[in-house]
C-alpha cells in the first residue's frame, strides 16, 4: 500500500490514494473512509523526523568503487531534520560548495518506538521504505573530513514520493539513480553490506528509534555531481519515483549602509 502524507483543510494526515482521490481512514467501527479529491490536498513530505540516520559505505560495490574496505560494524552518521523536502520540491546548492553530488538510497520510516530491537522484532517497528536522495557537499565532506555541513544543509534530504508498506522483503529491490533521463546509478539491494533489518537493530541498540524517524541505507556505486537545472530521479522497485530539480543558492546581496 502506497501511504502519502498530506495537508486538508489546515489538518495533516496519512492517507492512500486511488484514481486521483485521497482516502483518509475515519476512526468509527465501520472504518468508513472519507474521499477527498487529490485537487484539494497539499502532499507533504512522507515523515517529519526527530532524526536522520544514514549508513555510510553500504554497498559492496561502492567500497570497490572507492577502494575502501568494508566496515566491520555500520559506519551511521546524520543529517538534521530541517535538511528534508518532499518529491518535487528543489535541491539548493549552497554557496560555499562547488561540488554536490547525488546519492539514490532506500530509506526506511520507522512506525514504532523501539530500543535495543532484535532481529526477528525488527518488522513490526518498521513503517514502511521510500525513496531517498544523500545529497552531499563533496568538496566540504573531504574537507572537513566529518560530515555534518557536507550531509546538512537544507534540501540536501529529499523523500519520496509516498510510503510503500507492502514491501516484504527489501533485500532484492532495484535502484537507479537517473539524472536529466540519463542512468547514472544502478544497483540493488541484495548488495548491501548491512541489510535494513541489520541497520535498524544495530541503530536502536545505540539510540531509541521513534515514529518518523528516518534511516538512509546506503547508496550503489555510480555517484556523481549535479548542477542547477538538473532533474533527478532515484528510482526504487515497488517504491516509487523521487523527482527533484536542483537550483542554485540565492545570490549573496551585501546590505545596504
Amino acid at each position: 500500500m502506497k501511504v502519502f502524507r498530506i495537508k486538508h483543510n489546515g489538518s495533516v494526515f496519512y492517507a492512500t490514494i486511488e484514481d486521483n482521490n485521497f482516502f483518509k481512514p475515519l476512526l468509527s467501527k465501520d472504518n468508513e473512509k472519507s474521499l477527498l479529491p487529490a485537487t484539494e490536498c497539499t502532499i507533504l513530505p512522507v515523515a517529519v523526523p526527530s532524526k536522520i540516520i544514514c549508513a555510510g559505505l553500504n554497498y559492496h560495490e561502492h567500497a570497490r568503487e572507492l577502494g575502501m574496505e568494508i566496515p566491520e560494524d555500520p559506519m551511521i552518521f546524520f543529517k538534521p531534520p530541517s535538511a528534508v523536502i518532499g518529491n518535487g520540491d528543489k535541491i539548493v546548492i549552497p554557496a560555499m560548495s562547488e561540488q554536490v553530488d547525488f546519492e539514490g538510497e532506500l530509506a526506511i520510516i520507522i512506525g514504532q518506538t523501539g530500543k535495543n530491537i532484535l532481529p526477528e522484532n525488527v518488522a513490526k517497528h518498521i513503517f514502511g521504505y521510500t525513496c531517498a536522495n544523500d545529497v552531499t557537499a563533496r568538496d566540504l565532506q573531504k574537507k572537513d573530513t566529518i560530515f555534518a555541513r557536507a550531509k546538512g544543509f537544507d534540501t540536501f534530504a529529499p523523500i519520496g514520493p509516498c510510503i510503500e508498506t507492502g514491501i516484504t522483503d527489501p533485500n532484492s529491490l532495484s535502484l537507479r539513480t537517473i539524472v536529466n533521463g540519463k542512468v547514472r546509478q544502478e544497483g540493488n539491494t541484495s548488495d548491501m553490506i548491512y541489510n535494513p533489518v541489520q541497520l535498524v537493530s544495530f541503530i536502536s541498540h545505540i539510540m531509541t528509534l521513534t515514529p518518523g524517524d528516518v534511516i538512509l541505507t546506503g547508496t550503489p556505486p555510480g555517484i556523481g555531481t549535479l548542477s542547477p537545472e538538473d532533474k533527478v530521479d532515484v528510482e526504487i522497485e515497488g517504491v516509487g519515483i523521487l523527482s527533484n530539480t536542483v537550483i542554485n543558492h540565492e545570490p549573496i546581496r551585501t546590505p545596504v549602509q
